[in-house]
């Protein structure tokens, strides 16, 4: 039986509107220029500390900016908050199934578990990998690793959803069967990240078959 991880902002919900909006804000506080796709070119699925390393290298103190800038994002998240379509059947097959299922984020853990209340499933996830509390986070893979072994699985058992190209990365360098949802960005962006396939998100007629070839069962 696989078991499913997935990331948290763009996949199981569309969150990303809210990040780019406080980053925007920022952004502009600080004199930076906002050209039209810059969230998803700069910012998109990386940690914050990354994104201010390139961006403001002469932040005093990133991390305070960090947990400033994320306070903004839990204010502004609307409880409660619409699943990414089709989610919540999903994880019901998945539990009907037997199948193990963890979340792998970047984003800190105060905002994880903002999510998952907002969108009502905190309780189907007992294992939450955050990648700030990872030697390394996404795109590397240890996060994607960590979960893995907090749940027993082999990368070959595993299956990754993920949004972004930094996360994508990540899960395809674990070694996880690898999917791409299309909340932002297209077919040929994440693959070009690693995605083995994409849909478009949990309702995608596609999905059904691509998890009977990977449980090896006819399509």
């Amino acid at each position: 039986m696989p078991a499913l991880l997935f990331d948290l902002d763009g996949t199981m919900l569309h969150s990303d509107p809210i990040h780019e909006a406080v980053f925007t804000e920022l952004w502009m506080s600080r004199g930076l220029p906002v050209p039209n796709g810059f969230y998803l070119e700069q910012v998109h699925g990386r940690l914050n500390v990354d994104v201010f390393a390139d961006h403001l290298p002469d932040e005093p103190d990133p991390q305070a900016l960090s947990d400033w800038k994320e306070a903004q994002f839990r204010a502004r998240l609307p409880a409660p908050y619409p699943p990414t379509a089709g989610l919540e059947a999903f994880l019901n097959r998945a539990q009907t199934q037997g199948w193990q299922v963890a979340v792998v984020t970047n984003a800190m853990r105060l905002n994880a578990e903002a999510m998952l209340r907002a969108i009502g499933l905190r309780d189907r996830f007992d294992v939450i990998v955050i990648g700030e509390e990872c030697a390394h986070g996404k795109p590397h893979p240890l996060p994607y690793l960590t979960a893995m072994k907090a749940l027993g699985e082999t990368p070959s058992d595993c299956i990754a959803f993920e949004d972004s190209p930094s996360g994508m990365r990540a899960a395809a360098a674990s070694g996880a069967y690898s999917i791409g949802i299309r909340s932002g960005l297209d077919d040929a962006t994440l693959r070009a990240a690693g995605a083995d396939l994409t849909v478009q998100d949990f309702t995608d007629p596609a999905l059904p078959d691509i998890l009977a070839r990977i449980q090896g069962v006819a399509a």
